[in-house]
């Protein structure tokens, strides 16, 4: 056995991790937004060099249902190994299913990974190393799950959020006493899309994403943008000039 010392290498040891990116064809808010052009790149190419600038993950794919984007990606080096099924391409279809997919064909071919990690081409600005600080954390932590994380804004924290109830207002927390210091809230953070690393047996055993024990990784700080709709395209050219 080879003498393992740093975290990263440790890591990259125990663990077999798929990066999988998911682009399909169907974008309603933006057509053709996976492979339109973001500054001289088509977007899908962000997360791509991100993932291939990785030393932890084992292999890195794209999951997709349309053949122009598969054009696209062989372009650029990004592997394909097989195309979605169009049932799995739908405005609704779970990112879970879409997982289990790619592990199905793999397994199939007799290639087992310990967890996959989900790289949207929709957040395409990641800091550099983010996702191998990510796996490392992923694996010292032995969590389910973990996922990339941006602090909510105080005025937006959950003690500081109602709901309506019965034409009134209730604290979303449940709680019974507003926390009356900005002081005194604990952080809260949202979801930023960047990053989603779930351990394969969690996504088979419990058919979810998270699982009971999940770790995070805080991205606040650095450029973000999670593209949907013409405006966030448009703040994405901003981000891109100020770089």
């Amino acid at each position: 056995m080879n003498n393992l010392s740093t975290p990263l290498e440790v890591t990259q040891f125990i663990m077999k991790i798929l990066g999988l990116i998911p682009a399909r064809g169907g974008s309603k808010g933006i057509p053709g937004k996976n492979i339109k052009p973001l500054g001289v790149k088509p977007l899908l190419q962000y997360t791509f060099e991100a993932a291939k600038a990785s030393k932890l993950l084992t292999k890195v794919i794209l999951s997709t249902d349309n053949e122009n984007i598969v054009k696209t990606a062989k372009k650029i080096g990004l592997k394909v190994p097989f195309l979605r099924p169009k049932e799995l391409a739908g405005d609704n279809t779970p990112s879970l299913d879409v997982i289990l997919h790619a592990l199905d064909f793999f397994e199939e071919k007799g290639e087992k990974f310990d967890a996959v990690c989900l790289l949207q081409p929709t957040t395409p600005f990641r800091k550099a190393g983010l996702i191998d600080e990510a796996i490392t954390r992923f694996s010292e932590g032995n969590y389910d799950s973990l996922v990339s994380v941006r602090e909510v804004p105080d005025d937006y924290n959950p003690h500081w959020v109602f709901e309506e109830k019965n034409g009134g207002l209730k604290l979303a927390t449940g709680e019974s006493e507003i926390i009356s210091r900005r002081q005194d809230l604990p952080k809260a953070y949202h979801r930023d899309g960047a990053i989603y690393l779930t351990k394969t047996e969690v996504l088979r055993e419990q058919h979810s994403l998270f699982g009971k024990n999940i770790g995070f990784i805080d991205t606040t700080g650095s450029a973000y943008v999670n593209i949907d709709n013409p405006s966030d395209w448009e703040a994405a050219e901003q981000l891109l000039k100020q770089k």
